[in-house]
Parts: structure tokens; C-alpha cells; sequence
């Protein structure tokens, strides 16, 4: 699903003259005459950078892959972007919103620029990261723009809590983006991309200049695309996930440290740890960012079988 003309460039901003009430989405003009009209300012406590370019949420909700099916669930709506292109192609939007202003203010805004799909706008006021339970019907698809500063937990956080998920499109910040995607051997390789991939294929499918902002951040975007599979399994089993993410933060604590030295903690020993490993099939003088989610898994289920 990747985006041939990308290579590597970034999206910049149309003018909006284009857009507005009657294309049922919003432009520059608008979304700053709507923040004026409500008093809002972007903070950076709540990570707000609200997205001007008409032809950017266009092309989330294209590479979200979501049809009239999807009940999708959008974190951090601020002040309708996305939100109004989503809503004409799903079956339901479900917004939530933690800022009380914009969550107060985003039913009416459907209103006005799009009523034809105003009936499917489900609103949420809440602090994502708190958010475990949704009313039926459940979310198929998790897009958003996600505010910088909780993007990774966002996204495993709803993973977990909604296993009828089937696919993510999320825009966060590029360095992160690339962290979520990296596989094993890469400088970016590390605990987002690893608790990641116990629940999905991660790609990072664009980039996004960060022009299409306002307030412009210092960052660039990119366009991560999860597609949920079955979490991995080890001799028929499937271990506890907390169990896995355990190996894994205990693996990253201390990046330069071989496996042996570095599990020697959560092991109770570095004996132990070499004879879990060896057990697991890993060699005891590999680094963390050398295994893939699978080899995680095996030391994480190797451990039931070793005595401390």
C-alpha cells in the first residue's frame, strides 16, 4: 500500500481556496476562522498541531484502506479535519477527544460543513490513554493524528484493548514512525517496534511535510500502517503477552549489554539467563536489537521451563 510517487518527499500545503463547506471538508481559512470563533489555541500540553491541508486527510483515509463497513475510532480530532473525511466513506466515526472545547464544539462543526453524515459521528470526550471499552458497535480501524507526545502508547494501548482492530493508519512524528516500522538490525530497532509487531505487520507507508500544520511543528510526519495478525506462537502455545514485553524491556535497559548480561535481572541470574536463551535457541552474546518478536517470544516461554 505504499505510495510509489512518495520517494521520500514530503506533502505540502494547498491553498484551501478549494475547500470548505460545500467540498464538506475544511481548509486553512476555515479551520482558522473555526479556532478564532471558538477561542482555541493549539497547546502543547495536549500535543495539538491541527492539519490545514485538505489533500493530507484525503489521503490518510486513502491509505487507511477503510470502506463503508468500518467503525472507525479517531484519537485527537481537534477541530475536525480528518474527522470530516473519514465520515463519508465508514459505517461510523467514533472521536475522541480529551480537549473539552474542541470535543464540545465538533458535533456542530459536522454539522455545518457535512449534515449528510453528521448522524454518523459518535464523540467521546476522554483521555485516550484511559479510554479500555467503547460502545458497540466495536472499531474495525484505528486513524489518526496522533499528538506527538503519546503516539506509541496510543497505539498499543487500543491494540490491546480492541482486539476487533484490524488495521491502524496512524501520522505521528517521522523519527517515531520509523522506530514503530524498524526491523531487527536497524539503529532504530528498539521496544516500539518489537511490542508492535507482537500485534501487527508495521509499515511506514509516507512521509509529511510538516508545512501542512498548524502551528508547524519541528518535526516532519510519516504514515504508519499496522495490519493486526495473530500474535506469535510458540510449540502450539501462545505465551502471555506481558510476559514477552517483560523480556523485552528488560532486554532494553541496557541496549550495549549482550543478552546474557542484560536479562541477568529479570532472570535473577546471568546463569540463568544463558541457559534460558540456550533454551530459547538464542545465542547468550546477541544484542536485543538483533531478534525479531518471534525470538522473544521463545525466551519468554523458555523461562517456564528453566529453574530459577
Amino acid at each position: 500500500m505504499t505510495e510509489p510517487s512518495t520517494n521520500g518527499s514530503t506533502d505540502g500545503p494547498t491553498d484551501g481556496s478549494t475547500d470548505g463547506p460545500t467540498t464538506g471538508l475544511l481548509g486553512p481559512v476555515q479551520i482558522r476562522e473555526l479556532a478564532s470563533r471558538l477561542g482555541v489555541r493549539p497547546t502543547k500540553q495536549w500535543g495539538q498541531n491541527f492539519v490545514l491541508d485538505a489533500n493530507t486527510v484525503r489521503r490518510i483515509v486513502r491509505l487507511a484502506g477503510v470502506g463503508p463497513d468500518d467503525v472507525v475510532v479517531e484519537v485527537g480530532p481537534g477541530l475536525g479535519s480528518l474527522t470530516l473525511a473519514l465520515l463519508p466513506e465508514v459505517r461510523q466515526v467514533v472521536a475522541i477527544e480529551v480537549d473539552p472545547a474542541l470535543a464540545a464544539a465538533l458535533p456542530d462543526t459536522v454539522a455545518a460543513t457535512n449534515p449528510a453524515v453528521a448522524h454518523k459521528l459518535s464523540l467521546v470526550q476522554a483521555d485516550a490513554l484511559t479510554v479500555r471499552s467503547l460502545p458497540d458497535p466495536q472499531p474495525t480501524a484505528l486513524v489518526a493524528n496522533l499528538p506527538y507526545n503519546v503516539s506509541v502508547p496510543v497505539v498499543l494501548s487500543f491494540l490491546e484493548a480492541f482486539p476487533t482492530l484490524a488495521r491502524v493508519l496512524v501520522m505521528v512524528q517521522l523519527e517515531v514512525a520509523e522506530r514503530l516500522a524498524a526491523g531487527p538490525g536497524s539503529k532504530t530497532f528498539g521496544v516500539p517496534s518489537l511490542k508492535a509487531a507482537w500485534y501487527a505487520d508495521v509499515r511506514l507507508v509516507g512521509t509529511v511535510g510538516r508545512t501542512v500544520f498548524w502551528p508547524a511543528p519541528n518535526v516532519d510526519s510519516g504514515l504508519v500502517e499496522l495490519v493486526r495478525r495473530p500474535a506469535p506462537v510458540v510449540e502450539g502455545d501462545q505465551p502471555d503477552r506481558t510476559d514477552v514485553f517483560r523480556v523485552i524491556d528488560a532486554a532494553f535497559l541496557q541496549r550495549r549489554k549482550t543478552l546474557r548480561a542484560a536479562l541477568g535481572g529479570w532472570a535473577g541470574s546471568t546463569a540463568r539467563s544463558e541457559a534460558i536463551l540456550r533454551a530459547a535457541g538464542v545465542d547468550p552474546q546477541a544484542r536485543g536489537e538483533a531478534l525479531d518478536i518471534e525470538a522473544f517470544t521463545r525466551i519468554a516461554v523458555a523461562a517456564g521451563t528453566v529453574p530459577a
